[in-house]
């Protein structure tokens, strides 16, 4: 009886493993409604510096989703650290986020994906 308990303790364990990687597999392939706004931006040479600390920044990131891997994306802080390291410290950047477009012009803090959109010419998808 005691073998027959642990294999269904086991089992349901197994199936909650399966279930769990299942969602995290699914809602990191599910594909974004601003993919083609971000290789936009990305075909334009746009990039978003910042901090895995910095709160705006994650911001920035969701409202991208999964379509933030299109974005180039430059950490100005080492892992563990606050400190701006020297990448981003030569060229100046004084916060976070900061996005640099290919004429060299740069926004810095939160902006929204229609500033994007204006700024690079990129088409902004309705939702």
């Amino acid at each position: 009886m005691k073998k027959e308990s642990s294999s269904i303790y086991l089992y349901g364990a197994a199936v909650l493993v399966v279930v769990i990687i299942g969602f995290v597999v699914l809602k990191n392939s599910t594909p974004s409604v601003h993919t083609s706004f971000a290789e936009c931006l990305a075909e334009n040479d746009v990039k978003m510096y910042g901090a895995w600390w910095c709160s705006h920044c994650e911001n920035q990131k969701t409202i991208f989703g999964n379509a933030f891997d299109q974005i180039e994306y430059i950490e100005c802080s080492d892992s563990g650290s606050r400190a701006i390291n020297e990448t981003c410290k030569d060229i100046g950047l004084k916060g976070y986020p900061t996005w640099e477009f290919s004429d060299g012009s740069r926004l810095a803090g939160e902006v929204t994906l229609e500033v994007l959109a204006e700024k690079t010419g990129c088409e902004l998808p309705t939702q």
